[in-house]
């Protein structure tokens, strides 16, 4: 079994950490270069770095903080916010990135993973995908519809259909996001996930919802997920890396142990 991957995220916004629930009522929780060296230290398998109103506000993800925070970590950087060519791609690994992720863009041009895909190879190309299950569907045949823009705005795409695609087109790993479960703390949405990873060969990091530690272990687990992505039980302590992983271990799952 491939070792499980736990993966802080730093949702950044005006060159601050927030955290919000459902993508709404944002709290700020730090500077993201210093978190980004205690989540190093702690023992985290790798960061990811979202500049979460890039592209609803029409432009790129901050540069000079993504340098500054990658000049922190010995771990795999992810960076994502208003990537919209391959020349930016390029920039944003140029400055310590180690893989990008496309979200917007991707939505509006699908070629873009592809085109990253063929420069950078699969492996620096992930597809983030926000998705929220839609008001007509029922529990036992739900559907979810893919937002763009932050959460802001629907798609009108299905979001199964939409993960089988971005692996067609080269993503190397699907960052995939519940906004129902969002910041809620209840867990993630394991039907979701078990549809999107029974779908697609490639990689799923699950994000939105983790409140226990069960409800990690749930999303390796029940929904067959290959890294889990925490970010409120991380920034405001409930837990640390060291008790996730100590509790995975418990639970009989691989993973990178914490020196």
């Amino acid at each position: 079994m491939l070792t499980k991957r736990i993966i802080p995220c730093l949702d950044v916004r005006n060159g601050r950490v927030v955290k919000g629930t459902r993508f709404i009522n944002l709290r700020d929780t730090g500077d993201p270069v210093e978190l980004a060296a205690f989540y190093d230290r702690e023992g985290a398998d790798e960061l990811v770095f979202l500049d979460i109103t890039a592209s609803s506000e029409g432009r790129q993800a901050i540069v000079e903080t993504v340098r500054r925070t990658a000049e922190k970590l010995f771990i795999p950087l992810t960076v994502g916010g208003g990537i919209e060519s391959v020349q930016f791609m390029r920039e944003l690994l140029q400055n310590g990135a180690d893989k990008v992720s496309v979200n917007t863009a991707a939505l509006q041009n699908p070629t873009l993973i592809r085109a990253g895909a063929d420069c950078f190879g699969s492996q620096c190309i992930v597809a983030a995908i926000d998705a929220r299950r839609t008001d007509a569907a029922a529990d036992s045949d739900p559907h979810w519809e893919v937002y763009s823009h932050g959460g802001r705005r629907p798609t009108g795409r299905d979001a199964l259909k939409w993960a089988i695609e971005v692996e067609k087109h080269g993503a190397g790993e699907i960052l995939l996001t519940s906004m129902d479960a969002d910041g809620t703390l209840n867990g993630y949405d394991l039907a979701l996930l078990a549809a999107v990873t029974g779908a697609v060969s490639i990689p799923v990091i699950a994000s939105g919802g983790a409140g226990t530690l069960e409800h990690l272990y749930d999303a390796l687990t029940k929904g067959r997920a290959q890294a889990v992505l925490a970010a409120s039980i991380l920034h405001f302590g409930t837990y640390s890396i060291r008790d996730i992983k100590e509790y995975l271990t418990a639970q009989g799952l691989p993973v990178r142990p914490v020196s």
